[in-house]
């Protein structure tokens, strides 16, 4: 999967998703770095078609009103460690991936992976 990475997430969760495979990039990766607008981000991943992982409900909003970002990895674990967001992401992985094959909008919790229409 292509994913690109928004600025509330850690930059060290790019290099955790790149050494399983993943063609990723964090907003510090691009040229605004972690000014990077919510156009540039949604833009930038619609014509590479990476899908958005944030925790940023603004994203939600554009993705129903916008059709934009294609595709949604939303986080909603509330505050959470990073260790234990990439050992939740390390378990659910292959079941996100799944996912994304039927759906565009994917949520990810503390208990839950939930596709949405």
């Amino acid at each position: 999967m292509k994913f690109l990475v928004d600025a509330q997430l850690p930059a060290s969760l790019t290099s955790f998703l790149k050494y399983r495979g993943h063609d990723t990039i964090h907003t510090d990766d691009m040229p605004n770095k972690e000014f990077t607008t919510d156009l540039e981000i949604r833009t930038f991943a619609d014509s590479e078609e990476r899908i958005v992982i944030t925790k940023d409900y603004d994203f939600l909003d554009s993705y129903y009103f916008l059709n934009s970002p294609k595709h949604l990895l939303l986080i909603t674990t509330g505050n959470i460690k990073n260790q234990k967001l990439f050992e939740l992401l390390d378990l659910n992985l292959d079941h996100i991936a799944q996912l994304f094959r039927e759906f565009t909008f994917v949520e990810l919790s503390n208990y839950e992976i939930i596709g949405h229409e």
